[in-house]
């Protein structure tokens, strides 16, 4: 590893990190070090101070009481985090915080928690559980695999994009086909599973933008995915 430090803050991972979320930081950290520089992981829970420098910002679901107890700090923090994604930072919210990155979460008993307006998207909880492997596939990063099991249904706005289209499971919503958005350097998705170690063309993208920033400079990858393409060919058969 080299001199050269890439700061990942692993946001509320107290509250936010079930259905193995932490793996994205795990991936992100090793892959990091594979490519020669020094990760720094920075963990962010309520009362916290966010840090003044982050280069990689990752979040996690949660229950709806765990997004009970984030809300208002992460009301706090919103302008922070909304001035970061303005500059290009890269992001990775998964669920609970793809959610919350949005207008507002309604659940299913009605009651309406407001998110920080990131992305331009409305959550609406149901009845109805969306639950089993899935293949999205996006144009820039093929064919994405994960688990996803959620009750909010997400429906986008014009101001974001789709992260792919929905070849197996749900996505989303149970209406249109879209699954994830995309915001300039920011990604939410439904999928857990841990969604990097599966997708590794993800996690380089995220490193790839946070380089750029930081050291204006191209990453040097030499990683041998080999196992890696195993595992997902293996996933690409699963049924939902």
């Amino acid at each position: 590893m080299s001199d050269k430090t890439i700061t990942i803050l692993h946001l509320y991972s107290n509250d936010m990190n079930i259905y193995g979320d932490r793996g994205n930081v795990l991936c992100l950290k090793c892959r990091l070090e594979w490519c020669g520089y020094t990760p720094e992981v920075i963990e962010y829970n309520q009362g916290d101070q966010f840090p003044s420098d982050v280069d990689i910002i990752v979040g996690g679901g949660g229950q709806d009481s765990g997004q009970d107890k984030i809300k208002s700090d992460l009301q706090k923090i919103g302008p922070k985090l909304r001035e970061l994604a303005d500059n290009n930072v890269p992001m990775l919210m998964i669920c609970g915080l793809y959610q919350l990155f949005g207008k507002f979460f309604k659940t299913a008993d009605g009651e309406i928690i407001k998110g920080i307006g990131l992305l331009d998207i409305e959550t609406y909880g149901k009845s109805e559980r969306l639950i089993g492997n899935i293949i999205t596939h996006s144009e820039q990063f093929g064919d994405i695999v994960g688990y996803e099991n959620h009750s909010g249904q997400t429906f986008l706005g014009n101001g974001v994009q789709t992260l792919g289209r929905v070849r197996l499971g749900a996505g989303n919503n149970a209406v249109d086909v879209s699954e994830g958005a995309r915001y300039k350097n920011v990604i939410g998705s439904y999928l857990h599973g841990s969604l990097l170690p599966k997708n590794p063309d993800i996690a380089d993208f995220l490193i790839e933008q946070a380089v750029k920033n930081r050291y204006n400079e191209v990453v040097s990858n030499n990683i041998d995915d080999g196992l890696t393409r195993l595992a997902r060919k293996v996933a690409l058969k699963l049924p939902r």
